[in-house]
């Protein structure tokens, strides 16, 4: 029985694969929107805004963006589910002599490695433009780890939004909260700076232990406890979102 999930999964993940290949501009624009926004932040703002925070903004702002990445991947992730649902992909799966947990699975997986793919690219911009981690190997293998996590709990949750929506234009526009929580959180701006509610929810909301946890480990800033936030809301939002997206996909056949 494993081993017919394995199988079936990794079937399906060649057809995600296949999919990206057939339509790189997808994945060229998932990463072009946090590059936009990366060179816009340093060389329109990044001038006033260095000064406020005392040091090279670049390196500040570089894991806002590698959060933004994930969020807009989210929701290409969103949009291609809702597609496959809205073709009737999805309902002809159902009823095939295959595991019904490796759609979803190929479904995450590829979408983890179009994100992985359009992280580098991001990165590579933000080498290019000055960015310069001060930390060591393993850290930036730490930093790769939490990074996958928080992309594998993140791409779940998109996957359910994907199933829930009845049209591709509305799975377009579910996951936009997601591009926004850096701009909420300590992305581009430290929370000392914003007014008392708004520096409160930027302090609970997710995306600020996520960023300020690859900020300690690419630059070396003290993480604290936004280490074990960052764990505990991937744990939260992965199972929440493959129980979500499990219970949407083994739902009644009829509503697709």
């Amino acid at each position: 029985m494993t081993a017919h999930v394995l199988t079936d999964s990794a079937t399906m993940l060649r057809r995600n694969l296949l999919h990206m290949r057939r339509y790189p501009s997808l994945t060229l624009m998932l990463a072009g929107m946090p590059i936009v926004f990366l060179l816009l932040f340093v060389f329109v703002l990044g001038g006033t805004l260095e000064a406020g925070i005392g040091r090279s903004y670049v390196d500040y702002v570089v894991p806002g963006v590698l959060l933004m990445t994930v969020a807009a991947s989210a929701q290409g992730t969103a949009i291609s589910v809702a597609m496959d649902m809205a073709e009737g992909i999805v309902a002809r799966f159902r009823t095939m002599s295959i595991a019904r947990a490796s759609v979803l699975t190929g479904h995450v997986v590829g979408s983890l490695v179009q994100t992985l793919f359009s992280t580098v690219l991001v990165v590579l911009v933000a080498l290019l433009i000055g960015f310069r981690p001060t930390t060591g190997p393993l850290s930036w293998l730490a930093a790769l780890g939490v990074f996958v996590l928080i992309t594998f709990a993140v791409t779940w949750l998109a996957v359910a939004l994907g199933m829930v929506t009845d049209s591709v234009e509305t799975a377009s526009n579910l996951p936009m909260p997601l591009v926004l929580l850096p701009f909420l959180g300590s992305g581009f701006v430290p929370t000392d700076s914003m007014p008392t509610a708004l520096r409160w929810f930027a302090e609970v909301q997710p995306f600020t232990p996520f960023i300020e946890t690859l900020r300690g480990l690419l630059m070396g800033t003290p993480i604290g406890g936004s280490g074990w936030a960052a764990l505990g809301w991937c744990a939260v939002i992965a199972l929440g979102g493959y129980l979500w997206a499990r219970r949407l996909y083994t739902r009644d056949p009829s509503r697709t």
